[in-house]
């Protein structure tokens, strides 16, 4: 949603892959939205904030999923034992590690998701997009 950012190609690869089908079945932590807004509140007025929110939940193919209040104490294990320092990729390890992902996976281009153990991390590098 940044003017610039150097992951914006990546980003944009990811969102045509999602929406193509090509990467099927994912998920996003509806914690994403949270994310946004407390990144861009201080820089961006509530109708450009409300305006990525609505690209962000429109995005053909990506469902999204509620942290509850496992997901939020598995994070914060997460952060202690693991050291991850950002609340945010700990909710997303940890949204990554429930039951309603069987298969673990997330997918980020952050380092930081390769310290926790069943979690498989997936750079979208590697995917080929």
């Amino acid at each position: 949603m940044k003017k610039e950012d150097w992951l914006k190609p990546v980003a944009r690869k990811v969102v045509a892959g999602i929406e193509s089908g090509r990467l099927r079945g994912t998920i996003a932590s509806a914690a994403v939205l949270h994310e946004m807004y407390y990144v861009f509140s201080e820089h961006a007025p509530l109708d450009t904030i409300l305006a990525d929110f609505g690209r962000v939940v429109t995005i053909k193919n990506l469902a999204f999923l509620s942290p509850d209040t496992d997901v939020y104490l598995s994070a914060l294990h997460l952060s202690r034992t693991y050291g991850v320092t950002s609340f945010f990729d700990a909710v997303y390890a940890a949204t990554a590690l429930s039951s309603a992902v069987p298969d673990h996976k997330i997918l980020s281009t952050d380092s930081v998701y390769d310290r926790i153990p069943g979690l498989k991390h997936i750079n979208p590098d590697e995917l080929g997009l």
